[in-house]
């Protein structure tokens, strides 16, 4: 899959910490904290965006397709099964290219763009930077960067299997 087809979601307010895990691994996730079910179902209906939502009412007595029914309360869970119901391919280039607050593209900042943005420790120890143009927030490959690594590559090494795919 090109990094330019892989699939764009629409995300309910239930489902917070799944959009952000979405958008570190890099995909174009829209996530609202307050959004009527009205609204949330024209972004996806007018966007083509995949559904992602808990709210079985929402899915089934509306008839609605494209999308994905999470099953489990945990952020962990709903990541591997939304990988597994869409078999997304999970790239490490894709790492962190999306503002995790705002969903923008980041680009590359050189690092007089970034000094004053950051703290001094990393101005000293850093000189790579990814920056978001929407809301101003400067990103460096610091550990967190492999803690997010190390925990993305543990969820999915660690599929649970026998699964029915939930998508519409």
């Amino acid at each position: 899959m090109d990094l330019d087809q892989a699939p764009q979601f629409v995300v309910d307010s239930m489902l917070g910490r799944l959009a952000r895990w979405l958008r570190i691994r890099g995909f174009d996730t829209w996530y609202f904290r307050e959004i009527d079910d009205r609204e949330l179902l024209e972004l996806h209906a007018g966007t083509g965006r995949v559904l992602l939502t808990r709210d079985t009412h929402l899915v089934q007595c509306r008839g609605i397709s494209g999308h994905v029914l999470v099953r489990s309360d945990g952020w962990e869970d709903q990541l591997r099964q939304v990988v597994a119901d869409l078999s997304l391919k999970v790239r490490p280039e894709r790492m962190l290219t999306r503002c995790l607050l705002c969903n923008h593209p980041l680009e590359k900042l050189a690092p007089e763009e970034a000094y004053g943005r950051i703290p001094d420790y990393v101005a000293g120890s850093t000189s790579a930077f990814r920056g978001c143009r929407s809301c101003d927030k400067v990103y460096w490959a610091g550990s967190h960067r492999k803690r997010m690594e190390e925990v993305v590559s543990m969820l999915l090494s660690d599929r649970k299997g026998g699964q029915e795919p939930s998508t519409g």
